[in-house]
């Protein structure tokens, strides 16, 4: 995939539009994870070295074109500038008067931030009069929002396209994060293990299909699992399951047969009663669940079988929690992944945000090669899809 990159740029003293994703997580107006913010640094300090006129652009939450103060990106704007020791002008009229006598007026160490792009619904339609707003008097776009590029918005698509192709790139982040996924996709070093958890086997189908084509053992673990037990005929309780979604089970596992892919399931579980943080952890002694219990995380034996196969692993890819790892009763599964990966001498990539959180909560992100800072988009291009934010960039 040839898309152009930053480096490739010549934007010394130029004025440098740039699509961060800035979409941190807020508690009553406090930061309380500035990992997107810290991620987008190396891109910034890169294009500050070369030119001040800059404005970044970026969404938080989802106001859907209101105007929202719970969801300003001031308190981020705070933080950029601590992180790269400059006064940051903060614009929130852009949609009216475009920020081009801003950008002009700029001091050396000033760089302007939007208030949030979904405060306008002009955002998420993809409208090329707003882009329009957020293009105007800029020379360079830069994208380094790897997780916006699966949404055909106006900062990631219309506004992109208001510069001619070679005035557009990708970020360093974004880079990265093509490099890496791609590698998934095409040459990964055997054996190759792909770990799948969450709640739905319908939001992950087109990956595992995908990723069939390279990988030599798929761990299923979380509530999609309950499905694959069921389709098995094991008794699952109460435990969540796919009813309709058999058919894509039945998929998957001819796909496997055919790929000799080795589809390993739970063997045993952490059930409770009920759905709750506080509720009785209760051991299962096999695969079956007894009626009235529901599986909400691995058992001992499967956490043993998943981190053997991890140790043996040269590639591994992990998407999705093992269990209700918010609920510290039944995050044990999660964390023993997060650790087996941290430890092993593989090349190990953790995507999406419960996984990833999942990771931060072992306190073992720093050891992991490759966490990838876009949850859907991650998953739709590891399913092959040219992301509409990456088709834009592309030469």
């Amino acid at each position: 995939m040839e898309f152009r990159k930053l480096t490739e740029l010549d934007i010394t003293n130029k004025k440098v539009l740039i699509r961060l994703d800035l979409n941190v997580p807020l508690k009553k107006g406090k930061i309380t994870d500035d990992t997107r913010i810290t991620s987008a640094i190396p891109t910034l300090r890169y294009i500050l070295e070369r030119t001040h006129k800059v404005a970044i652009m970026s969404h938080l939450g989802r106001p859907d074109g209101e105007v929202m103060p719970e969801y300003s990106l001031e308190p981020v704007g705070a933080r950029l500038a601590e992180l790269l020791g400059v006064e940051v002008v903060f614009v929130k009229d852009y949609a009216e008067e475009p920020a081009e006598h801003v950008l002009n007026q700029l001091d050396r160490n000033q760089i302007i931030l939007f208030e949030n792009l979904r405060f306008h619904a002009g955002e998420t339609k993809n409208d090329v009069n707003f882009a329009r707003h957020l293009a105007q008097g800029f020379e360079f776009y830069v994208n380094d929002a790897f997780g916006t590029l699966h949404r055909a918005h106006a900062s990631v698509v219309a506004a992109a396209e208001l510069f001619a192709p070679e005035k557009r790139a990708a970020g360093l982040l974004v880079e990265q994060e093509i490099s890496v996924l791609s590698t998934l996709q095409k040459k990964p070093q055997a054996p190759f293990t792909v770990i799948m958890g969450g709640s739905k086997v319908s939001d992950k189908i087109g990956v595992v299909l995908n990723l069939l084509n390279h990988a030599n053992y798929l761990l299923i673990g979380g509530a999609m699992a309950y499905t694959f037990l069921k389709y098995q005929g094991v008794e699952v309780g109460d435990s969540r399951v796919e009813a309709d979604k058999m058919d894509l089970i039945s998929q998957i596992y001819r796909n496997a047969e055919a790929r000799k892919v080795e589809i390993i399931l739970p063997e045993d579980h952490v059930c409770a009663a009920s759905f709750a943080a506080n509720a009785t952890p209760i051991e299962s002694q096999g695969k079956a669940i007894a009626p009235g219990l529901m599986g909400l995380d691995i058992g001992n034996r499967t956490i043993k079988r998943f981190t053997d196969i991890i140790a043996l692993s040269k590639t591994v890819l992990w998407n999705g929690p093992m269990g209700v790892f918010e609920f510290d009763n039944f995050a044990r599964g999660s964390l023993r992944i997060a650790e087996a990966m941290a430890k092993s001498p593989a090349f190990t990539v953790i995507g999406g945000g419960d996984s990833v959180a999942a990771a931060n909560k072992a306190g073992i992100a720093s050891k992991i090669d490759h966490i990838s800072t876009g949850g859907g988009a991650s998953l739709e291009f590891l399913e092959g899809k040219i992301l509409p934010g990456v088709r834009v960039l592309l030469k």
